[in-house]
């Protein structure tokens, strides 16, 4: 039963023209680097392997050339479906090219298609995405022109629309944890992450295919902890162990290593002083004012990382359960190239586990990022011409949570802020508008929200929105802010002003804590 331990060349010469690859990793964690610099050393000297189908969740990438940007080159790869694509330029690129077939498939239905594929099943059904350009209707998830082949459809089932997924077959997956015994079992009790590991190692096993683990420590068979194994030896067909001192076993590319991620260590106090109030902590902080006691929670990337600060500074952190979507629940989300993972977490289950909390309701509020909005109250976060950003788990969270709160600068490019005497004060324009006549792409559908009857807010530094039954309805401005000026025309379309207009709370302008006190639970 004891496992082949190879070196990175040597694994790599076991992927085959053709090959349909499971890409395991989310940005720079769990990310098995040196089996994809390989492959990427193995293809530029011989032209080998080619033809590349490429499965992922989440976006494995810095933004430059880490992850699957070794992969992204032209030859190498057919075919991506991945659930974000941001921080990988190399494969944008081929796709805006339309070198290769391309798709962008919500991050969580992507985590549960290769659970059920390896069940056996002929896809996932899903109400996720509904309205959305994943809908058929729409785009279908289509990346660029060369992609033709429909993988999601429409079907009604009870009297109810979903939308279908089609399987995925994959016959080779690289994944990665900390340590495997000489029988193939794997552990990860470095990583901050679990993912979907397991899944994808059934589905290539299931497939007859090849599992590749790249892990830092090797031991003797029977010295793991049975309850420990995240990745089973039946389901390992090679194990490389790379340099734990290198760059190509980081926790996250952040981080060589972080033991809060994994709950151990000591806990420390932020010496760091309190955040300067600029435009995204008062954005912050008029979210923070929605928060409910005892929430569990989902908080995006960019302006909504900066809630968490906030809520440390204000003394209420402990009051609520912030999750993330590949699998931690509770502790400090981390920010930037080590996102997903948090300081000590409470738990952390798998990723397609996660997204069925998501997907069936479980979570209680929402605070996302604001990209692009149009009249109708859509939300583009995925596509800005060439720039392929990815839905990501956008349209899993955004369409499940109880409630949904959009946080972001009403302009950007150049906007500069400031705050004066509980007022704000504009001091330079953002060159782009964000609330336009349309959007580009449709990643979260207002009229979706309506059928829901889901509550929606839209928060930016100077005015706050709720979703109304045809357009956005502005409900609160800032002191100091002229509406006509300040709002009316920055926007390309006309919002409806509320007959009960209110000025947004003055402490959210003032440099002192607020004096935060959360709302009741529902």
């Amino acid at each position: 039963m004891q496992v082949k331990v190879l070196t990175a060349p040597e694994a790599a010469n076991l992927i085959q023209d053709e090959d349909k690859v499971i890409l395991g990793g989310f940005i720079g964690a769990v990310v098995p680097e040196s089996i994809e610099i390989a492959i990427r050393d193995r293809f530029l000297s011989t032209g080998h392997p080619k033809n590349l189908e490429l499965y992922f969740t989440a976006g494995q990438g810095d933004g430059q050339d880490r992850a699957n940007n070794h992969l992204s080159r032209e030859g190498l790869v057919k075919l991506a479906l991945g659930g974000h694509w941001g921080l990988i330029p190399r494969l944008q690129d081929l796709a805006n090219r339309n070198l290769i077939e391309a798709y962008n498939f919500p991050q969580g239905v992507i985590a549960q298609l290769m659970r059920d594929s390896a069940a056996g099943k002929p896809g996932t059904l899903s109400h996720v995405g509904l309205g959305t350009f994943v809908d058929p209707r729409l785009e279908g998830g289509k990346v660029n022109e060369k992609t033709q082949q429909d993988r999601v459809s429409l079907m009604e089932v009870g009297g109810k629309e979903y939308l279908f997924y089609k399987r995925i077959d994959a016959n080779v997956a690289l994944l990665r944890g900390t340590t495997a015994d000489t029988n193939g079992n794997v552990t990860m009790e470095d990583e901050c992450l679990f993912l979907e590991n397991l899944a994808a190692a059934q589905l290539v096993t299931n497939m007859g295919g090849t599992v590749i683990v790249q892990v830092k420590k090797l031991v003797e068979a029977g010295t793991l902890d049975p309850q420990q194994v995240r990745i089973p030896g039946i389901f390992v067909n090679a194990i490389v162990v790379a340099d734990e001192e290198g760059e190509e076993h980081m926790q996250t590319f952040a981080e060589a290593m972080n033991h809060s991620y994994c709950g151990r260590g000591e806990r420390k106090s932020k010496e760091a002083g309190p955040r300067p109030l600029d435009a995204k902590k008062v954005i912050a902080r008029r979210a923070a004012l929605e928060l409910r006691s005892g929430a569990v929670l989902n908080y995006g990337i960019g302006v909504p990382e900066v809630i968490a600060e906030v809520t440390d500074e204000e003394g209420v952190t402990d009051q609520m359960v912030a999750t993330v979507e590949p699998g931690a629940i509770g502790g400090t989300p981390a920010g930037g190239l080590s996102f997903g993972a948090s300081a000590f977490p409470e738990a952390i289950i798998t990723q397609d586990q996660m997204f069925d909390f998501y997907d069936g309701g479980g979570l209680d509020q929402a605070f996302l990022g604001l990209a692009e909005c149009d009249a109708n109250g859509d939300l583009n976060v995925s596509r800005f011409g060439p720039k392929i950003a990815g839905c990501g788990g956008f349209i899993n969270i955004t369409q499940n949570a109880k409630e949904v709160f959009f946080c972001g600068t009403f302009t950007a490019a150049g906007l500069d802020v400031a705050t004066e005497n509980g007022k704000l004060v504009i001091l330079k324009e953002g060159k782009i508008k964000k609330f336009l006549e349309k959007v580009q792409q449709v990643t979260f559908s207002a009229n979706q929200a309506r059928k829901n009857v889901k509550p929606v807010k839209y928060i930016t530094e100077r005015a706050v929105f709720e979703l109304g039954e045809d357009t956005l309805e502005l409900v609160e401005i800032a002191p100091g802010v002229d509406l006509e000026r300040d709002v009316l025309q920055q926007m390309d379309f006309t919002p409806r002003v509320s007959p009960h207009l209110e000025e947004m709370d003055p402490r959210l302008f003032l440099e002192e804590p607020m004096g935060l006190a959360l709302r009741g639970a529902e």
